[in-house]
């Protein structure tokens, strides 16, 4: 299992310790200093959509406005920190966030 995040994320880690304590083999991926392929991004892309992007941040609030009028993976080519997080990648599916759902998907409790 992957999570792809910040380190600085309060979200990825309190996903990262509840899996961990699951006893879920998981790696973490900080996407600021390990930033994704252009096969990873698309393919996250594919599966989300805008939505992988947090309009809601303000470092996106900060990207100038060709980037915000610029496809998804530019955006988060240009500025990772504007990706939605956390997602995860347990084998071939993929979930983006640490709300209910996915903690019902991913954990036994």
């Amino acid at each position: 299992m992957m999570i792809y995040g910040l380190s600085t994320c309060a979200i990825c880690q309190k996903a990262l310790k509840a899996l961990e304590a699951e006893g879920r083999d998981v790696r973490f991926r900080d996407v600021r200093s390990d930033p994704l392929s252009e096969a990873e991004l698309a393919d996250l892309i594919t599966e989300f959509g805008d939505l992988l992007v947090d309009r809601k941040s303000n470092d996106y609030r900060a990207l100038n406005n060709w980037l915000k009028n610029s496809e998804a993976e530019a955006q988060i080519s240009a500025q990772p920190k504007v990706m939605a997080r956390p997602v995860i990648r347990d084998q071939d599916r993929f979930y983006l966030g640490w709300d209910e759902t996915v903690q019902k998907a991913l954990l036994s409790g």
